[in-house]
């Protein structure tokens, strides 16, 4: 039983995940987070389910499923390894919806087919080392030389970005003396094949550790002039409204990750025995797995309500925020909760709740961190009852 109304084609796409997720992905994660393993392998795989396009229109070679669609197996694949749906959420909330809805006819027909069919995975270079939450103090700069551009400076926390074949990167356009904030941003389409272009340090993370996250120097990169994406002095704010969708997939992820940990906790409750009898009967365990539970499943409906406002073409970036922010720190607590249930045997690698632990973190941190979603949340609730004098819409 379910608190979600679906549809036939969306628990079809759920099963396929699933099925998927469990089939291939749930053996290695453990060995490929240990090897910190970007997987080739799982990449044809996802490609072959059509799994990179699923946001794409079909004219792109997508799938072009609803929002709850993509969502639901989303968390199907955090459920199995939370660094195969970090890739997924990544490339297709970020760059592909940028160029989606950004893009010129030329750039779409040139980069969306082949990100659609997995053959150029996205990525998304907004981050920098001394630019994280106030991502509009970005630094790397960007100058015209004769029709091309010239990005000079470095990107920080590009998911996967040793992998991608597309990346979406946010410079600075307007002059280092008469700097305009974030209306001096623009976004430009990056490839590796560009001269000045170059891969730098990998960070040797807590968790996610398949999932490949480098620094990227730009060097005067050279950067041909139809690679400007949109509006010149836009790109920040095409970020922003990326980042909206964006979030719904990072709570997907934690929905999945937490799921995971609630699942392994209930199986080892029923298992692990003490004092004559199984954990699971003691109340104070069964306290714990009831509140994961719970939690759970108000931070997926939140989601799923969020992203059928989306669907309906409605505003969601307080309800982005909220999901997020909830579903984030729910798999934080989740995770917590059942590395306790554990026990002794949670903190060692012989069993999954560790690296789950691990991996829920970064979802209260990267997007956005909670801090930064409470300042959103707050700020859009007192736009909104001061629209309506004083009431708040549903």
């Amino acid at each position: 039983m379910s608190l979600l109304d679906l549809n036939e084609t969306q628990r079809e796409i759920q099963s396929l995940a699933r099925a998927y997720a469990q089939r291939e992905l749930v053996a290695l994660a453990g060995e490929r987070d240990q090897e910190s393993r970007f997987d080739r392998v799982m990449v044809t795989q996802m490609a072959e389910l059509g799994f990179f396009g699923m946001l794409t229109p079909e004219r792109f070679d997508g799938l072009d499923l609803d929002a709850q669609s993509y969502l639901l197996a989303l968390e199907e694949i955090a459920v199995a390894d939370a660094s195969a749906a970090v890739l997924l959420s990544v490339h297709n909330s970020l760059p592909t919806q940028m160029i989606l809805n950004f893009g010129t006819e030329a750039q779409q027909q040139r980069f969306l087919p082949p990100m659609a069919r997995g053959e150029l995975l996205g990525a998304f270079a907004l981050s920098e080392p001394e630019a994280g939450s106030d991502a509009a103090a970005l630094r790397c700069q960007a100058v015209r030389d004769g029709d091309d551009w010239l990005l000079s400076g470095t990107k920080a926390w590009v998911s996967h970005g040793s992998e991608a074949g597309v990346i979406l990167c946010m410079a600075r356009t307007d002059s280092p003396d008469a700097r305009k904030g974030s209306k001096g941003i623009s976004t430009f389409i990056l490839t590796p094949d560009l001269p000045g272009f170059h891969l730098a340090k990998k960070e040797n993370k807590m968790g996610l550790r398949a999932s490949p996250t480098l620094q990227i120097n730009l060097d005067g990169c050279r950067v041909p002039g139809d690679r400007l994406l949109g509006e010149e002095g836009q790109g920040f704010v095409y970020a922003l409204g990326s980042l909206d969708h964006g979030r719904l997939g990072i709570a997907a992820q934690a929905i999945g990750i937490a799921r995971a940990a609630l699942e392994a906790a209930v199986r080892y409750a029923g298992e692990r025995r003490q004092f004559n009898k199984p954990i699971a009967d003691f109340q104070a365990i069964q306290f714990k797995l009831a509140d994961m539970a719970t939690r759970i499943t108000a931070a997926r409906t939140l989601l799923h309500a969020a992203a059928a406002a989306k669907q309906r073409g409605e505003k969601i970036t307080r309800f982005s925020s909220m999901a997020k922010l909830f579903a984030t720190e729910t798999a934080m607590w989740v995770t917590t909760q059942a590395v306790q249930v554990f026990g002794g045997y949670g903190y060692v690698t012989d069993y999954p709740v560790e690296r789950f632990f691990r991996d829920a973190k970064v979802t209260e941190i990267y997007e956005g961190t909670s801090e930064i979603q409470r300042i959103v949340i707050a700020r859009e609730t007192l736009a909104a009852a001061a629209a309506n004098d004083g009431s708040l819409p549903d």
